[in-house]
């Protein structure tokens, strides 16, 4: 954090200004402080503060004042209430449980994070004992509310799993009372009307992969003798007609779908947009590659330098923000998880953008096998031989070793940008977070070097074009993205239970 101590003196020799941290956005030098408030000066303004020439009366100063810029006008007892509340989930626990049902799938990525199995690989189902343990542990999590998210592998190919998973949990949820959501990240072409009416008559949130229009799509997701493309669509388009029959508001509810953006969709930022709007779907995540998995080994003809990813990413944001003033409600998830914490105060605790990071204190992954590790990137490094991650077993392992694991605890300290070399320094740092997961597989430590690493590029450049948005203060985007920070309604997902 930086402290400007010889700027702008009082008599007793004390600069007035509070710590804060800076960067130049658009030719102007944007401040923010660890509450998280911001202010935008001009370079003259800036040079008047650094000069001693902001006196006290002055309109910048008070702007600044305004904005807990000034050390005398911060309130300790409001700033103190603030900051608990944007931290309040350490006072929770792993909320987001992961069950890796299986590792079969019917569909082969080409930067598949999971290192798929065959679907004849039968062996890498998990078992309805190690189901039921999982979901054991997942319930004494000290978090009030618990998301049991189904992945794999394609969850649909160990289907019966799933079913026993949700109806065991419900089950055993009536001893604890928690708010419990089910939601599963499915390719959809092993669906049918059989699935679906169950998935929807016990509330579970569906989501899946849309990589662009038809074509890009196909290229990066293979089904082997079908055209995955249309198998999405199709069954994004009858979930959201249940939804609506169900009178469900479609804005809200609708199967959510993401991208991952790979060198194929790059020059089409237009397109994509147009794709997921055509599609019903109201929000686009806007995905760079990850390191896990098979993405390494394709990554000659995937990857990408990420300034050509952040020319996209501002190409259909901009795109999205036209469409918004048209009139069709349309947001980018990636922008709004940091404009919560920008305009909305609030810290929306997306775990990949929080400090301290989600692994084992937001987040567990249960693997078909019965191991636990602390995130899914973590299991996905198990996959490929590197135990790092791994924090227990479902057969041997309590809830307390697992949230008092060396490594829990180191992740947690990594991901603390406060203690982190760089990130302690950073004008976002209020509203940023990073993933030790990603660190490892980078840079070979769980800390990382920020200057080198493809998550702060990208996460500082889209930083960088909301900020720049801002400054510019047009009355009708900085409503838009006031929009994008609203927390939607999403109580049909919630199971109803209650402690006995």
């Amino acid at each position: 954090m930086i402290e400007l101590r010889k700027l702008a003196k009082r008599p007793g020799g004390a600069s007035p200004w509070a710590a804060f941290r800076y960067r130049e956005v658009g030719g102007s030098v944007l401040l923010t402080n660890h509450l998280g408030d911001w202010v935008f000066l001009s370079q003259e303004e800036f040079l008047a503060m650094a000069r001693g020439e902001v006196g006290e009366g002055s309109a910048l100063y008070d702007r600044l004042a305004s904005k807990n810029f000034v050390r005398d006008r911060i309130d300790p007892e409001q700033a103190a209430d603030r900051m608990r509340r944007k931290k309040r989930f350490l006072d929770y626990g792993p909320n987001l449980h992961v069950m890796v049902v299986t590792l079969r799938c019917n569909e082969s990525c080409v930067y598949c994070h999971a290192a798929r199995a065959d679907m004849t690989e039968t062996q890498t189902d998990m078992t309805p004992e190690i189901a039921e343990k999982s979901v054991d542990l997942a319930l004494q999590s000290t978090s009030p509310s618990i998301t049991i998210e189904f992945q794999g592998g394609e969850p649909l190919a160990n289907f019966p799993l799933v079913k026993h998973i949700i109806e065991y949990a419900m089950v055993k949820n009536r001893a604890y009372g928690k708010r419990l959501e089910f939601t599963m990240v499915s390719n959809l072409a092993l669906m049918d009307e059989d699935k679906l009416r169950y998935l929807i008559e016990h509330k579970v949130q569906i989501c899946t992969s849309i990589d662009g229009p038809e074509a890009i799509h196909n290229k990066q997701r293979i089904l082997a003798g079908g055209n995955a493309w249309r198998e999405s669509v199709r069954w994004i388009k009858r979930i959201n007609e249940a939804y609506q029959q169900l009178g469900l508001d479609p804005v809200l509810y609708h199967v959510e779908a993401l991208l991952t953006t790979t060198r194929a969709i790059l020059d089409y930022p237009r397109e994509l947009v147009d794709t997921y709007v055509d599609l019903g779907c109201r929000a686009i995540f806007i995905r760079p590659l990850d390191p896990f998995g098979w993405a390494q080994k394709t990554a000659r003809t995937t990857e990408y330098p990420r300034a050509r990813y952040l020319d996209f990413y501002r190409q259909a944001t901009d795109y999205i923000l036209e469409l918004n003033k048209q009139g069709t409600q349309v947001l980018e998830r990636f922008g709004a998880i940091f404009l919560t914490k920008i305009l909305g105060d609030d810290d929306p605790n997306f775990l990949d953008v929080r400090s301290p990071g989600g692994a084992g204190i937001g987040q567990i992954a249960y693997s078909y096998d019965g191991k636990i590790y602390t995130s899914d990137e973590g299991r996905m490094l198990g996959k490929t031989g590197d135990d790092f991650f791994c924090i227990g077993d479902v057969h041997t392992s309590t809830y307390r070793q697992l949230m008092t694991h060396e490594t829990v605890r180191a992740l947690t300290l990594a991901s603390n940008l406060d203690a982190q070399p760089d990130c302690v320094n950073c004008t976002y740092n209020p509203y940023c977070g990073i993933v030790p997961e990603h660190n490892y597989r980078s840079h070979g430590s769980i800390w990382g070097r920020m200057r080198e690493s493809s998550m702060c590029a990208v996460h500082k450049g889209i930083q960088d074009y909301l900020f720049d948005l801002l400054r510019r203060d047009d009355p009708q985007i900085n409503e838009i993205l006031r929009r994008w920070t609203t927390i939607r309604e999403r109580s049909h997902f919630v199971q109803e239970s209650s402690a006995s």
